[in-house]
């Protein structure tokens, strides 16, 4: 008898649409209330400093709207769990950073989050779940483009609030609950992907359980190789945030068994 042919994870799409218009108000409502001294703040990532990191959190959910507006795609579906390698693998950052400092240049943050806002909504009210879109990774169906928009919008939210971390006078930007699952879910089917297998469970609760990594496959009662973590922990390690022995030395995750080691597994997503 063949093998089972692994079950690709379904997403509610009216629940990933609120997620990410949740996350992104979270955003909007954080950025209109940043000082110019914050703007000026450096980040994790590289040069970019607050003001380009908030423009680029603008640019996540514009690229919805480009995908809606223009012609559908002709070419195959990239497979939703394969976005994240199909990202990383990209050389997208030398677009990237340009686009994000002219996006950042042209006006008030504020201006361009409203601007953004109204059209997300507007483009989410009247695009089908399975439109198809072209992204510069390939084609996805629309629906598939919101969870993808999840890990981006909860992956920056992160990246603002380490680098908002010090001497803000308000609490941290809020995860949204079903954009923070979305986005865990992704980011461990893209490792299922990456090394399928059944030897090593990896769980993330409350969210989701994955098992992968070749070799013996348990059937019954505790699996000899055990990882577990926490959602945000999991997603700094998969994003490269985060590195796996700092992780463990700081009982952020828990791996038991010969082969819970992920660290050659990891990042997933640059």
């Amino acid at each position: 008898m063949p093998p089972a042919k692994k079950r690709t994870r379904s997403y509610d799409p009216a629940k990933t649409r609120a997620a990410v218009l949740a996350q992104f108000a979270h955003v909007r409502t954080a950025v209109d209330a940043l000082t110019p001294e914050q703007l000026a703040l450096p980040t994790r990532l590289g040069a970019w400093t607050v003001r380009e990191l908030a423009g680029h959190l603008a640019m996540a959910a514009t690229c919805v709207v480009r995908g809606a507006e223009a012609p559908a795609p002709t070419g195959p579906e990239l497979a939703l769990e394969r976005w994240p390698s199909a990202n990383r693998a990209h050389a997208q950052a030398a677009a990237i950073d340009p686009a994000t400092r002219e996006l950042v240049a042209r006006g008030p943050l504020g201006e361009l989050y409203a601007r953004t806002a109204d059209d997300l909504a507007r483009t989410l009210a009247a695009t089908p779940d399975d439109r198809p879109v072209t992204t510069r990774l390939g084609a996805l169906r629309f629906a598939d483009l919101l969870v993808t928009r999840t890990v981006e919008l909860i992956v920056h939210t992160d990246d603002l609030n380490d680098a908002l971390a010090a001497g803000r006078d308000a609490g941290p930007v809020p995860y949204d609950r079903g954009a923070l699952a979305a986005c865990t879910r992704l980011l461990l089917d893209a490792l299922a992907t990456a090394a399928p297998g059944g030897s090593v469970e990896v769980r993330v609760p409350p969210f989701a359980v994955v098992q992968c990594v070749e070799g013996p496959r348990h059937t019954r009662g505790t699996p000899p190789n055990v990882v577990e973590t926490d959602p945000l922990t999991w997603i700094r390690l998969a994003t490269g945030r985060t590195a796996w022995a700092d992780a463990v030395d700081d009982a952020q995750v828990s791996a038991s068994g010969e082969r819970a080691d992920l660290s050659a597994l990891l990042p997933l997503l640059g």
